[in-house]
């Protein structure tokens, strides 16, 4: 599976901030570090706001801190409140009548990988990618 541009972003950014030593990260340092265009960064960061994943603090000192516990903060949620989940619970081929009485021709053989992949993303916070050893962001 190959996440959107925008569930790409966010979870890069969340990632970066739970790896990092710093405890508030303003939006010019994210958009050069993480090389995601301003305008993007800007709106992510306000959905990601919004769902109470972050929050913005005003100021000259000002940026943006997690909002709850990183290890409160599940993948899933965070794909779903930037673009939605259920883009990556349908039909691998689009077909919008795809099920178990009425299957495409790829339903039996990737359903279960599918079903792996939510699951990974239901179980996973964003605490548990710190120390990963992780060098991209």
């Amino acid at each position: 599976m190959k996440l959107s541009k925008t569930s790409e972003y966010a979870l890069r950014v969340l990632a970066y901030m739970i790896n990092s030593d710093m405890q508030v990260f303003k939006a010019k340092d994210l958009v050069e570090t993480l090389n995601v265009p301003n305008k993007y960064l800007r709106r992510l960061m306000t959905d990601m706001s919004k769902y109470g994943f972050i929050k913005s603090l005003q100021g000259r000192e000002g940026g943006y801190v997690f909002a709850k516990n990183a290890d409160k903060i599940f993948l899933i949620e965070v794909i779903d409140a930037v673009e939605g989940i259920d883009k990556y619970q349908g039909c691998i081929m689009g077909h919008q009548s795809c099920s178990e009485e009425n299957p495409c021709s790829l339903h039996k053989s990737y359903a279960p990988i599918r079903d792996l992949e939510m699951e990974y993303f239901r179980k996973t916070s964003i605490k548990e990618l710190k120390d990963k050893n992780i060098h991209k962001f």
